[in-house]
């Protein structure tokens, strides 16, 4: 299984998977999809296709997650976007006094600080954004 960052982005709807990172997962075929997403910079974007039922494992625990493959050129840092469809999956809670974030299977859960687990600058000057 290979390994990658992920975003969660409390924004968005859906969860983002780009081409790329796709055809390297040797994943099953793409289902059709007529959606058309419209971005933050209110152009629209045609997505490749659905992939169903990707196994996505944080820590210890193993979700299953549907994602939009979107032909763009991710992130290297975090090429997968995580929306608030996973979050609610994986029963998310978020502390933001404390900073942590924790998810939950069942009874058992796994809490992340985010102040340690967060590797972008506080700088907005040096932060990019990719265009979809």
């Amino acid at each position: 299984m290979d390994e990658c960052l992920a975003l969660a982005d409390l924004g968005a709807s859906i969860n983002i998977m780009p081409l790329s990172v796709w055809k390297g997962l040797s994943l099953p075929e793409l289902i059709p999809t007529c959606m058309i997403l419209k971005l933050a910079d209110r152009t629209e974007s045609k997505p490749i296709g659905i992939a169903k039922d990707v196994k996505v494992k944080v820590g210890v625990f193993h979700f299953l997650a549907d994602f939009v493959v979107v032909d763009f050129e991710p992130d290297p840092r975090v090429p997968l976007i995580l929306g608030r469809c996973f979050l609610k999956t994986s029963r998310a809670l978020i502390d933001v006094h404390k900073g942590e974030l924790t998810l939950h299977i069942g009874n058992k859960a796994i809490t992340y600080n985010l102040d340690q687990t967060s590797r972008y600058s506080a700088n907005y000057d040096q932060m990019t954004a990719n265009k979809i």
